[in-house]
């Protein structure tokens, strides 16, 4: 089994049929599993290798101290609680991008988005700029 590793998605590939004599039909068949980063706060990088065994390690940073792991949703819950009991991490936050909705097609550079009421009023006040000449 083939997995593609992609920002938010583990796609794999699977199955391979065999129809008859000597003729094998491949069948390739996608499945898009949803991921989701969590950022874990560490108070020591040393125990890196540990933090391996959750998810993919997509980004250490040295200064901050901080690690950012891909993982399935489905393992989200129970490695987080994983996560939090571990003597040398501080605090497990998730990732919202997941929840966010991705398409600004109709929302963005239109006419109909310029005319939506969001609530807020935008009063223009006339200033005027006067110069002193000398301090």
């Amino acid at each position: 089994m083939l997995a593609t590793h992609f920002s938010s998605l583990l796609i794999k590939d699977a199955e391979v049929v065999v129809v008859s004599d000597n003729i094998i039909e491949k069948s390739l068949t996608f499945k898009v599993i949803p991921r989701r980063s969590l950022i874990v706060w560490v108070y020591s990088l040393r125990q890196l290798k540990v933090l391996k065994r959750y998810g993919t390690i997509s980004h250490v940073s040295r200064k901050m101290k901080y690690v950012v792991i891909y993982m399935d949703e489905i393992e989200v819950e129970k490695n987080v609680e994983a996560l939090n009991k571990l003597h040398f991490v501080r605090s497990v936050e998730r990732s919202y991008r997941p929840d966010i909705a991705m398409d600004f097609g109709k929302r963005v550079g239109t006419d109909e988005a310029l005319k939506e009421d969001d609530g807020f009023e935008i009063e223009e006040l006339s200033a005027t700029i006067t110069l002193v000449e000398e301090v």
